[in-house]
């Protein structure tokens, strides 16, 4: 007989295993029995929650992907103004908890798997609408009609960020990159403002 109460915990059990079994090999080349064995259980009940490797892996973002989104409401919640709340918003992006090497690695294979699976590329367009809004709402004031294409910028500066940090070989540098996406930004103000 099943244990009552247990399909949560697996389940969160087996998207952590997933985050940590990627960032290990740095692609999507895992077995489902990897995943599980890192998570304590068998491959079969891994299975049995989630089906694929690939719904599993889908469910891996979506979990990253609500991480990062309580960080920037979190992060918005505490700051008043559009430029706290822009820095905000970057800060969120490469926080301790987004911006670690399982997750950065995570990040760089999602967006090799959303040229592919639609519902990756469904979240993908999510997750870049949010940002987009997010950041247009907090640019508008401040550079008026150049927001939209300031907030782009700064999407693919982030994206950017994350793509190097992936290859460098190394544990995220999350100050340098905050650092990095700042000074864009200061120009970009200054340019629109002056």
């Amino acid at each position: 007989m099943p244990k009552l109460g247990m399909e949560p915990i697996r389940k969160a059990a087996l998207v952590k295993a997933t985050i940590v079994e990627i960032g290990r090999a740095g692609s999507l080349d895992v077995t489902v029995s990897q995943i599980a064995k890192r998570a304590g259980m068998s491959a079969a009940l891994a299975h049995h929650y989630f089906g694929s490797k690939e719904d599993i892996f889908l469910a891996a973002m979506r979990h990253i992907l609500a991480i990062y989104g309580a960080e920037v409401r979190g992060a918005l919640a505490a700051v008043d103004g559009p430029k706290p709340r822009l820095q905000a918003i970057i800060r969120a992006s490469f926080s301790a908890g987004n911006f670690r090497k399982e997750t950065v690695s995570a990040w760089l294979n999602f967006y090799v798997l959303a040229q592919t699976v639609p519902e990756a590329r469904r979240l993908l367009r999510l997750y870049q609408r949010r940002l987009q809004s997010n950041l247009v709402h907090c640019l508008r004031p401040l550079v008026g009609a150049h927001a939209g294409r300031v907030a782009s910028g700064i999407g693919a500066l982030i994206d950017g960020v994350y793509l190097r940090e992936a290859l460098k070989g190394e544990a995220p540098d999350s100050a340098s990159a905050v650092a990095t996406v700042l000074d864009f930004v200061a120009a970009e103000l200054k340019e629109k403002t002056a």
